[in-house]
């Protein structure tokens, strides 16, 4: 029996129901029972006395978890604040440039609905033009993605707002070549990494990107509500958090405005960012080879479970092995059915869960047509696709994959 056949976590360690098949991790993230009494404690902390805690004691505890996750992404602690999700990112990022009219905003046919909107709204507010750059899903390798973006280039293009790892198709672009080849044309990229802390290793500082977000309830398993920008130093001074408060004319000179401004923005369960420390290490307990032999479980069961789930409904795979991290998404057979929009549910996946409990999304396919996107986290097993593979067969018309 290989090691995909069975989980790589004890299903104790978490809070999901045991008689239903979670295979959606990439949507909303699973937090292990530890962290979620991590959570508990420091809640129970805070409300035993608020203001010690937010007052003497949240800034300490939110540095520490600052350089944890630094240390995590490969990055130095005064260049992170914490926010709570990557959507947030993106709207503060997008609301506080200036962008003038006739700019460009590049932006992929693959960027996250929720972060396309805040695209549009900044664009449309300032008179300026977002430029979609068409990305074929299937596709057949990274350098056509690398090529339809650097296309969509022109000599008013001010920004551009890529996907790590694309959230409806799975695909992990060439991040640090376009980031690279954009800012020698003095263009600065938006990198929406809500995917990819914990699934396939970031390197912030080698990247060097001028601005980056990501989720840490995701594939690190934190608690809903944890998630970060990076801002690059000299990009600093014009990003403001989307609640200006305390810190925008703080007389304070020990921390520099960016993290007085993002560390404060009201009263808010802070909680979440405070368990990082723990989620971290606790992930990487889970395999003897810590976060490395994490992300590369995850990626072989994904590879695993698209070639399964591939081969039964008879469809080829829609893009090479290393486009893959530990979500991937298959082309569904047209059958008629329009995809439905985010956050409502696809009636396959309604039957999916109604009759089988299994828990897995149906997403549209930017390309057209509907996407069944696995994700594959510790607490996934091999045995759970075939499962999938098998109710698939009572709902989909199958052919022979060519």
């Amino acid at each position: 029996m290989t090691s995909l056949e069975l989980p790589a976590a004890d299903p104790a360690l978490w809070r999901l129901d045991p008689h239903s098949p979670y295979l959606n991790h990439g949507s909303f993230g699973a937090c292990p029972r530890a962290i979620l009494d991590r959570q508990r404690l420091l809640q129970d902390r805070l409300e035993n006395q608020p203001v010690t805690f937010f007052v003497r004691d949240y800034e300490p505890l939110l540095d520490a978890a600052r350089a944890a996750l630094a240390s995590f992404l490969g990055g130095q602690p005064a260049n992170l604040a914490f926010i709570p999700n990557a959507t947030a990112g993106v709207n503060a990022v997008l609301r506080s440039l200036e962008f003038k009219r006739g700019e460009q905003i590049l932006v992929t046919d693959h960027a996250y609905n929720a972060c396309r909107n805040a695209v549009d709204y900044a664009a449309a507010r300032a008179g300026a033009e977002v430029v979609v750059a068409r990305l074929p899903f299937p596709i057949p390798g990274p350098e056509v993605a690398r090529q339809r973006i650097l296309d969509a280039v022109t000599s008013k293009t001010r920004l551009a707002m890529l996907d790590h790892v694309s959230s409806p198709t799975g695909i992990v672009l060439p991040i640090q070549s376009l980031v690279r080849e954009l800012d020698q044309g003095g263009i600065d990229t938006l990198v929406d990494g809500a995917h990819a802390p914990g699934m396939v290793p970031v390197r912030l500082d080698a990247l060097g990107a001028a601005y980056y977000t990501g989720n840490c309830h995701k594939w690190l398993c934190a608690p809903k509500g944890a998630g970060f920008l990076y801002v690059r130093p000299n990009r600093q001074d014009r990003i403001r958090p989307l609640a200006i408060s305390h810190g925008a004319n703080s007389p304070r000179r020990d921390r520099s405005r960016f993290l007085l401004e993002f560390d404060w923005t009201g009263t808010s369960d802070v909680t979440p960012w405070l368990c990082l420390p723990a989620a971290i290490e606790f992930m990487s307990g889970r395999l003897p080879g810590g976060w490395p032999e994490v992300m590369e479980r995850n990626r072989a069961l994904a590879l695993a479970a698209r070639r399964l789930l591939a081969q039964a409904i008879g469809v080829a795979l829609p893009c090479p092995d290393s486009m893959i991290g530990s979500i991937a998404s298959i082309p569904l057979p047209a059958d008629g059915q329009p995809a439905v929009p985010l956050l409502t549910i696809d009636p396959l996946q309604e039957q999916l869960f109604s009759k089988f409990q299994i828990e897995i999304p149906v997403m549209p396919n930017p390309s057209g047509g509907r996407l069944l996107r696995i994700s594959c986290q510790l607490y996934n097993s091999l045995p759970q696709y075939r499962q999938l593979a098998s109710a698939l067969a009572r709902f989909l018309p199958t052919r022979a994959a060519d």
